[in-house]
């Protein structure tokens, strides 16, 4: 008998981040072992079912998409996509339908409660509502690391005994292609430290921010990815502005390789972290890392990476100094970092989620039997 599975794709409609990219690569890895026949896709039919707006289609080989009527965002995906379902449901960024219930739900971090600031307030009420009713509703949970599995049970978001680890991979950052345009050129070097910007107080970039003019005195600069000067301001209200600050904005993934591998390392001082894929992207590149030493971090990066801790900016400027100047260390923390990366890949997490629709196939009257109690 087929075993049909359809895969939630309104994250393809989606700006990509951390969490589209992890849906986007979950999928690939899929579809390359239902090409290779592997035991665990055999008799199953898998689709992905997209609304309208799909801002870049998956280049699949065995896995269909399926554009599954009108509407976008939650609305298509509480009240259309049910409708398209007719065996197992796979949603790998954070939401899903409700009435779903052979249902597999990556929840990818708590933020919205651990870091409320960071989330608008209708965006943050959202998903306090929705998430748990998911946690309750959905056959089986996923998350990305130890460390948001115990803060999703933390938050009764769902019972821990419901939840397992599939974690990001790094074999995508292996494919891009280094190449600078002049803006990435003119800062990479020896004195540089990278850093993925973002706004949201939870990433904790304007405590980088506030080192820049100590980082000068030791020949040290930021070069901001992803996050343009006017979007960060002084307690005044005014721009932040140092000439050993450059603001890059939005770089495509060549342009990415090309700075992490010409540069001193990425610096990544997050708070709270779900995984933290750049770190993981880093490492893989051949780059060194300087991390946050809380939340997930130390499980991703392991002995790979220096720390500090993002409450303290005089450590992080020590750490910068001596991965700088201290002979051997940089090489030793790439080889380090390398070998950690492979540790990660999309297509064991690929076969754990299989493994997951396995057994919720071979369950449906225990899992009914559950829901209904």
């Amino acid at each position: 008998m087929t075993r049909r599975w359809t895969i939630n794709g309104r994250f393809l409609t989606q700006p990509l981040s951390g969490v589209q990219r992890y849906g986007r690569e979950i999928v690939a890895a899929l579809d390359r072992l239902v090409v290779e026949s592997h035991p665990l896709t055999r008799g199953m039919e898998i689709t992905v079912s997209v609304p309208s707006g799909v801002r870049e289609a998956l280049e699949l080989q065995a896995i269909e998409l399926d554009a599954s009527g009108n509407g976008t965002g939650h609305a298509w995906e509480q009240f259309v996509l049910p409708a398209h379902v007719s065996g197992g449901l796979l949603s790998l960024c954070n939401t899903g339908p409700i009435v779903a219930r052979r249902h597999i739900v990556c929840i990818h971090d708590a933020n919205t409660r651990t870091c409320p600031s960071s989330y608008a307030l209708p965006f943050r009420a959202l998903y306090r509502g929705l998430l748990p009713m998911l946690g309750r509703r959905a056959a089986a949970v996923t998350t990305v690391s130890s460390f948001s599995a115990s803060e999703i049970a933390r938050w009764r978001i769902a019972p821990v005994d419901k939840i397992s680890v599939v974690p990001n991979g790094h074999e995508h950052a292996l494919a891009w292609a280094p190449r600078h345009t002049p803006s990435t050129e003119a800062v990479a070097g020896p004195g540089t430290i990278v850093v993925i910007g973002s706004n949201a107080p939870h990433k904790n970039i304007e405590m980088l921010i506030g080192l820049a003019p100590k980082l000068k005195m030791f020949g040290l600069r930021l070069a901001i990815t992803g996050l343009a000067a006017r979007h960060i301001f002084r307690s005044d209200g005014g721009p932040v502005s140092a000439d050993n600050i450059a603001w890059l904005g939005r770089v495509g993934d060549g342009q990415l390789a090309a700075l992490l591998q010409d540069s001193l390392c990425l610096a990544f001082p997050s708070l709270s972290e779900g995984f933290g894929l750049p770190p993981l992207e880093a490492m893989a590149r051949g780059c060194p890392v300087v991390v946050s030493d809380q939340a997930s971090l130390p499980e991703v990066c392991g002995d790979a990476a220096l720390y500090a801790s993002p409450h303290n900016p005089a450590a992080w400027l020590a750490t910068f100094v001596r991965l700088r100047d201290k002979t051997g260390l940089r090489a030793d923390r790439i080889a380090r970092g390398l070998h950690r990366s492979r540790q990660f890949s999309w297509r064991s997490s690929a076969l754990l989620y299989l493994e997951a629709m396995q057994r919720i196939d071979c369950e449906p009257r225990t899992r009914a039997k559950w829901h209904d109690a």
